[in-house]
């Protein structure tokens, strides 16, 4: 315990020092930092808080120090956790670097992989985004009909992937292709690595209902891919994207943080919201039926917090679980959704602002965070989805 008093002392005093005061304010979607090549930095303080994060390792706390990463034991992420918050910080970078590929990499990656990629994703270098879904292929993911075919010292990839996040600024994609057509929809499936700065990859952004582009249209015409980004055994694809698939819901889900980061804490708590909107009555929320939505959101994001600490506690060394990361993906989306709707009837009419001086950026900002939480139950895998995995693969129900 002494050990961790000392890191908690020291990283405190290295924060304190180190992370810029405007990083240390809220953010919205669009100041997030995802990296690569295409990233822009408006603020430049965004970009020394990364730098400096990245040079400790500290934007992967976790993964091997061999890699770039910062070594840390569980018991330490933690305390880097709750030190972070303490001061506000933000995410210096996130993505599916950190929350998909690069646990997955750790999981099957080659030793060669794992060097190339890993320390690129720690520093920002380069921005990944995932090829999985396609117009006839969503959530029976299986049907996909991406084609990657042997061409002796390479790959050649054709076909189309929908909704991958991000895309328009991604420097490679992980994808699921089929590498043996007649095999049964489970196999001939294989896991690749594309890089996307190649004359066979196109991406069309699609724009949501919240005015945003984060999900694209991404097409492969004669696109190429080495054979040394093959990740695990051709055809056999399938186990490797499943895995990465738990590393996602686990991100989502706020189970890699044990709970300490809330998805929606940019825009204020939920407690905080309705005193300002409904004001209060002898102390207390002065609507109560809004009061006990309040109290129920709230007590449930609490004890769902603390299951996941707990959950972070008892795993090995702070891996991803297996197929409970489904109860956690399922429940966390759901709890979020109703969390915003909540927070939509305390500030009424002005839940509905859009644009205009009548409405503060915090009010523009919560409607168009509340149309884009709509995709957090679809997202990683919809709830239905998560759902049929828990009633099979952790509750052991009957088919």
């Amino acid at each position: 315990m002494a050990a961790l008093e000392e890191f908690r002392s020291e990283t405190r005093a290295w924060l304190e020092e180190n992370c810029p005061a405007s990083m240390r304010e809220p953010e919205s979607e669009a100041t997030m930092i995802g990296g690569g090549k295409r990233q822009q930095y408006d603020d430049p303080n965004a970009k020394l808080w990364l730098d400096r994060m990245a040079e400790r390792g500290w934007t992967a706390p976790m993964w091997p120090a061999e890699y770039g990463g910062g070594g840390l034991s569980k018991q330490e992420f933690m305390v880097l956790q709750d030190e972070l918050i303490r001061v506000n910080a933000r995410t210096p970078i996130s993505g599916m670097g950190f929350s998909m590929i690069g646990p997955t990499l750790l999981d099957y990656g080659t030793e060669e992989q794992k060097r190339e990629h890993l320390p690129k994703i720690i520093s920002g270098e380069l921005r990944w985004c995932q090829g999985y879904s396609e117009p006839n292929a969503g959530s029976d993911l299986a049907s996909l009909q991406t084609k990657c075919e042997d061409k002796g010292d390479h790959f050649l990839v054709n076909g189309q992937k929908i909704w991958t996040s991000g895309a328009q600024y991604a420097d490679w994609i992980f994808t699921l292709v089929r590498t043996e057509p007649q095999a049964p929809k489970h196999e001939g499936i294989s896991f690749v690595l594309i890089d996307m700065d190649q004359p066979g990859v196109t991406v069309k952004p699609i724009k949501l209902i919240s005015g945003n582009s984060p999900f694209c249209e991404t097409f492969f015409d004669d696109a190429r891919c080495e054979k040394y980004n093959l990740v695990g055994q051709l055809n056999r694809g399938w186990t490797v994207g499943k895995r990465l698939l738990q590393h996602e819901r686990s991100s989502i889900s706020g189970l890699n943080s044990g709970g300490r980061r809330g998805r929606y804490d940019n825009i204020g708590t939920l407690p905080e919201v309705a005193k300002q909107y409904v004001g209060l009555s002898q102390g207390k929320i002065a609507d109560p039926v809004l009061r006990n939505a309040v109290t129920s959101n709230v007590m449930n994001q609490q004890a769902f917090s603390l299951t996941q600490k707990r959950a972070m506690e008892e795993s090995e060394e702070g891996s991803t679980p297996t197929f409970a990361t489904s109860l956690f993906k399922y429940y966390g989306s759901e709890i979020g959704k109703e969390r915003l709707e909540i927070q939509l009837k305390a500030q009424g009419t002005q839940s509905l602002g859009w644009e205009g001086d009548m409405f503060s950026d915090n009010e523009k900002t919560l409607t168009r965070t509340w149309l884009r939480s709509k995709a957090g139950t679809i997202a990683g895998g919809s709830s239905e989805v998560q759902l049929n995995i828990i009633a099979k693969r952790v509750l052991g129900l009957p088919d």
